[in-house]
């Protein structure tokens, strides 16, 4: 490998940058974005607009109608043709209404930065803009393109960037996802559950409790027998997991309900696991008679299996120790856009982002430490892949 991009050079190019780094997570952490609010969005891929703008690349705003603008940015080097794409891949919309920032303003607390989104995930946006000033400043050639794609609806089920991400990924030799890392040590994520909701409505035959219990079908009864038989499912060695969120029916306790519903909560970490769940929950049948059940939903991200991610893994260890680092892995729970690319069969790592924790939370923060450190590594995956 040249010197000029051996990865402790890139190093030595950001660990300088984290005062503009700690900046630009500051500007983008203070335009609020939450997913179902279009024209806060809209404003925020702008303002994030302004800053790639500043850099060599091509960008391009992707309007949507009902969510905020998805964020296309492309970057090649000039007279060399490219063999290829690289994607990079996260999402600027946080969970955080309007008028969260009052409340939880941007601030830096012994070595941590808090802020709605911080983590989860415009570092991750930050730290992909600096490594590609490292490309540049470090003199590295690349042999690919770079499109770094910034979705607005990724913690709403990427309903309108689906298309838009897999069309990407399926012109891409790799995938690289920005989402944040796991834990204090920064794991990257090489597998991940598949995701989804499945509701279950019951209909019954209304009744008086009291005068006439015997012409009644009782849905919550219905209802009841069908989660416990959802529950015996669940397999959380194997990383089958069946949850019963929310439970309504009824309207008093002398009536006989009619109707009973119940939403799932459905996770599982193998492709083959998850459709013999889909498969199941769309052959329950019902237990009392006269009580017909409606069901609809399932999983909507299939999981993100291991074998997509563990070359790319084991490519950003090398890299790592390289850089005088110590990276590991694990597997998550929740779901990203990585489970899409990956079900696609793209080699997909992801948990590249920020190291920090509570995401979602009032206490949402990263560590500002380790930014330079994630930067370098994005930048030399980019390099050597």
């Amino acid at each position: 490998m040249d010197p000029v991009t051996h990865p402790q050079s890139l190093i030595q190019f950001l660990t300088p940058q984290l005062k503009n780094m700690l900046r630009t997570l500051e500007t983008l952490v203070c335009s609020e974005s939450p997913s179902t609010e279009k024209l806060a969005a809209d404003r925020c891929a702008r303002v994030i607009a302004e800053e790639w703008r500043k850099r060599a690349v091509q960008l391009q705003l992707v309007e949507q109608k009902h969510r905020g603008a998805h964020l296309r940015i492309s970057y090649m080097q000039s007279k060399i043709k490219p063999r290829g794409q690289l994607l990079v891949l996260g999402h600027y919309d946080t969970v955080y209404a309007s008028g969260t920032l009052p409340k939880m303003p941007f601030r830096l607390k012994a070595g941590k930065a808090f802020g709605p989104g911080a983590f989860d995930m415009k570092a991750g946006i930050v730290q992909a803009l600096f490594a590609l000033d490292a490309i540049h400043h470090c003199g590295a050639t690349l042999t690919k393109r770079i499109v770094f794609l910034w979705t607005s609806d990724e913690e709403i089920g990427s309903e309108s960037s689906r298309k838009l991400l897999e069309t990407e990924a399926r012109r891409s030799d790799a995938v690289f996802v920005l989402e944040p890392s796991l834990g204090p040590k920064g794991l990257l994520k090489t597998a991940r559950k598949g995701v989804g909701e499945a509701e279950i409505v019951v209909h019954g035959r209304a009744s008086h409790a009291g005068l006439a219990p015997e012409k009644g079908v009782n849905a919550i009864h219905e209802l009841a027998l069908q989660i416990a038989r959802i529950n015996e499912w669940n397999d959380l060695p194997r990383g089958i997991s069946l949850n019963a969120g929310l439970v309504n029916g009824g309207t008093r306790p002398n009536v006989i309900p009619d109707r009973a519903k119940a939403i799932f909560d459905l996770r599982a970490l193998r492709l083959t696991d998850m459709n013999k769940i889909d498969q199941k929950i769309r052959g329950l049948r019902p237990i009392l008679a006269g009580a017909r059940l409606e069901i609809c939903g399932g999983f909507n991200r299939p999981p993100l299996e291991r074998k997509y991610s563990a070359e790319l893994f084991e490519r950003a260890k090398s890299l790592s120790k390289k850089m005088g680092l110590k990276i590991s892995e694990a597997t998550a729970g929740g779901g990203s856009d990585g489970n899409l690319t990956a079900a696609l069969g793209i080699p997909t790592l992801d948990g590249l982002g920020a190291v920090g924790d509570g995401a979602h939370s009032p206490g949402e923060h990263i560590i500002i430490r380790t930014m330079p450190e994630r930067a370098a590594l994005l930048a030399a995956l980019l390099i050597n892949s």
